[in-house]
């Protein structure tokens, strides 16, 4: 996934649209966290069997309520002045360090 692309990609609609005094880091934290719950929304009811088993159209509404999180989660960064596959490696060398893998 080319973030920056996206990242330019999401700024230009951003600018077309006049959105941008509403792109501040509080805004785009509470609309990721509401698009998150519209996410969670898809699997409300469902049994763990059902949650795995999720028929085309119930993937297509869940691929994009995710696209709707991360594309929130990207614009974020970008105000933040963070490099979203910087972060998230780092995250991942620290949970690494955390739960090391288990000795035999």
């Amino acid at each position: 996934m080319d973030t920056v692309a996206i990242t330019q990609q999401l700024h230009a609609l951003r600018d077309r649209m006049d959105w941008q005094r509403f792109h501040n880091p509080k805004n785009l934290a509470m609309a990721a966290s509401v698009e998150m719950a519209e996410l969670v929304e898809c699997f409300q009811w469902l049994s763990d069997a059902q949650a795995r088993e999720l028929n085309t159209e119930q993937l297509e509404a869940c691929g994009e309520e995710i696209a709707d999180v991360v594309l929130y989660l990207l614009l974020l960064c970008a105000e933040l002045k963070l490099d979203m596959p910087s972060v998230v490696a780092d995250k991942l060398a620290k949970n690494a360090a955390r739960w090391p893998e288990p000795k035999p």
